[in-house]
């Protein structure tokens, strides 16, 4: 029997969008780079495809990505995607391969938006996420710009990406935060103090960079040994650490493999002792 993602648990963005705690992140369906279409864009569309029977219904992507190839490739392998929520982000610029720009100006925010409507082919986008804060643009302004778009109706519910709590905070006053999206992994703990204050206040926390684990990765390390254990691969002992981490943890990893996205499925079948995942936590701790 195939592993989904049911098994992971299930957590509801904003109170009503209910998701298999698994997701998927759409950036690696795009070409070297993030850019342009995937080198094998057949294998791509068979992963897409492949999420549904997986029991993955929460996709992550963004307008850069490609720049908006991720979100057309979505279009034409699910929609209308019943069953599943497609988030985007939006708010950095693509001039080239690798290189990302941060554009917070209002005007843009909701331009870039109209747009990801028309390429996922949606009359609104249920979780739209500012994919960072300008620095050159007041934040209250940028803030502002999505609280508009949720008044309009054109976005169903906001969140942030790479903030601190004291962000957070700020946005709380202008909209909803339903979502947060930093990087954090078994081994990379900068943002553990925005995970604990999203776990308060019931805001998802979406950790980008899920399998990375840097130093715990060497043969015969603790994060090898209890792979070991569960006849496992690292990446998924390090997906299943994160499942048990919080239960408004939402990991998003991504790949345009068939057999890449069915192995990191079955992280979700994975259940970690409670010594096993003391373990880890102490090993990443050290590690990070």
């Amino acid at each position: 029997m195939t592993a989904t993602a049911a098994t992971s648990g299930t957590f509801a963005i904003g109170g009503d969008l209910k998701v298999n705690r698994l997701g998927f992140g759409a950036m690696r369906i795009t070409g070297p780079g993030v850019w342009g279409l995937p080198t094998d864009r057949a294998e791509a569309m068979r992963t897409l495809e492949h999420l549904p029977e997986l029991g993955i219904n929460f996709i992550d992507t963004a307008d850069s990505y490609g720049p908006n190839t991720s979100e057309e490739l979505l279009c034409e392998a699910l929609h209308p995607y019943k069953g599943l929520l497609i988030a985007t982000k939006g708010g950095l610029m693509r001039p080239g391969p690798d290189v990302w720009k941060p554009n917070g100006r209002p005007e843009y925010l909701m331009d870039q938006v109209q747009k990801s409507l028309k390429k996922l082919g949606v009359q609104q986008i249920d979780l739209w996420q500012l994919h960072r804060i300008d620095s050159n643009v007041p934040a209250a302004d940028q803030f502002g710009a999505i609280k508009t778009m949720l008044d309009k109706g054109i976005i169903r519910h906001a969140g942030l990406s790479e903030v601190g709590v004291v962000e957070i905070k700020a946005a709380q006053k202008i909209f909803p935060v339903v979502t947060v999206q930093n990087r954090y992994n078994i081994s990379d703990r900068v943002h553990e103090d925005v995970l604990n204050y999203c776990a308060e206040q019931n805001i998802g926390f979406i950790p980008w960079y899920p399998l990375a684990a840097g130093e715990l990765t060497k043969p015969g390390g603790t994060l090898d040994n209890i792979a070991k254990k569960h006849n496992a691969t690292q990446g998924q002992i390090a997906l299943a650490w994160l499942l048990k981490r919080s239960p408004v943890m939402l990991p998003i990893p991504g790949t345009g493999k068939v057999k890449h996205l069915e192995e990191n499925t079955k992280a979700a079948s994975i259940k970690l002792t409670d010594a096993e995942f003391a373990e880890l936590d102490k090993a990443g701790k050290t590690a990070g």
